[in-house]
This record gives C-alpha cells, sequence and structure tokens, in this order.
C-alpha cells in the first residue's frame, strides 16, 4: 500500500465520526422536523415561502441534535436543512458563519428577531463551552411562560371589552324591568296619599 493512500484511507477513518454524528444530528432533526412541523404545528409563513416551526419546536429540535452528538454549528445547520424556510435558511446562514470563524453576535445578525430564544440558550455553549441541553430547555420553559402570560392577559382585556357591551345592554333592561315599575308604584302609593 502506497503511503498517500494510507494516509488517505487513515483521515477517512479518522473523520469517520464527525460524518456519522452530522448524519445522526441531520437525521434525528428532519425526522422531528416532519413529525412536529407538518403535523400541526407549522404555521404559514407570509409571501409563500413555506412553513415556520413555533420556537420550542426549534429549540427542542437544536436539543435533539445536540444530543445525538452534534456540535452548537452542526445543530443549527440539521436544524436549518430540516426546517427550511426562512428560519431555516437564517439557521444555515449562522451556522456556516461560526464554522468559518465568526464570532457570536456577528453571525446571528441578521437572523430573524423570533429566533432570539435560541440564540441566547446557545450562547453559554458557545462562548463559554457549557453544555447546551440545559439551556435550551429553559428557554422552552421562558418561552413557554411568557407565551402563557401574554395569553392571561390578552384572556383579561377580553373579559374588559366584554363587560362594557354587556353593561351597555344589560343596565337599561335592568332599570326598565327592575326600577321603573317600582318607582311607578311608590310615585302612583304617594299621589293617592
Amino acid at each position: 500500500m502506497t503511503p498517500g493512500l494510507l494516509v488517505g484511507v487513515l483521515a477517512l477513518a479518522a473523520s469517520a465520526p464527525w460524518w456519522w454524528t452530522d448524519r445522526a444530528a441531520r437525521r434525528r432533526t428532519r425526522r422531528l422536523a416532519t413529525a412536529t412541523c407538518e403535523g400541526g404545528v407549522a404555521r404559514p409563513e407570509p409571501a409563500g415561502t413555506g412553513t415556520s416551526c413555533d420556537v420550542p419546536v426549534l429549540l427542542e429540535l437544536v436539543a435533539a441534535a445536540v444530543r445525538s452528538g452534534a456540535g452548537v454549528p452542526r445543530a443549527l445547520r440539521a436544524t436549518g436543512d430540516a426546517v427550511g424556510g426562512a428560519d431555516g435558511a437564517a439557521l444555515t446562514r449562522v451556522a456556516d458563519a461560526l464554522r468559518l470563524g465568526a464570532d457570536w453576535d456577528a453571525a446571528w445578525r441578521g437572523a430573524p428577531g423570533r429566533l432570539d430564544p435560541l440564540r441566547r440558550a446557545l450562547r453559554g455553549a458557545w462562548v463559554d463551552g457549557a453544555a447546551p441541553t440545559e439551556a435550551l430547555r429553559a428557554a422552552a420553559a421562558e418561552h413557554a411562560h411568557e407565551r402563557r402570560a401574554a395569553a392571561r392577559t390578552a384572556a383579561a382585556r377580553l373579559a374588559v371589552r366584554l363587560v362594557l357591551p354587556l353593561g351597555a345592554c344589560f343596565l337599561p333592561a335592568f332599570v326598565l324591568v327592575g326600577l321603573v315599575p317600582v318607582l311607578l308604584a311608590l310615585g302612583v302609593d304617594l299621589l293617592a296619599t
């Protein structure tokens, strides 16, 4: 065996774990994205650019890619490929920028604002080397809490808005049906005496 061929085989064998991890992350995120984004969680994007997953789904997809052994750029790339659309293109651009050596903030520049929970959750993993799984889980819980709080606020606003028309309808009816007969009866009794 020639030395060049031996070096090539060794290089291929050495890169196999990275290739296998990348393939596993892509397969896992694509399967999860198909099950969740097309299974009723997806929402249409403007201008007919496809569908977009909700932020908690994106957080879970990146977490699945990380759990399968991918690093942050590979997890973002696998999620971007699996999701597609504008969010997928943004995640792919971020992953490519990180692989090329851009710093964290520069890589995320130009990404949609709705991906900020993902950016904040993965920042510690990229900058400090912390494990991203717990940060992704915490970001999903925080996002769910914010959504519940927004829903409660909207429900409270709706309740206040519904009281005014109901009051405007029931108050005249209460006056006409409840108070007018009593006042008429009192008035008749006062005039009779």
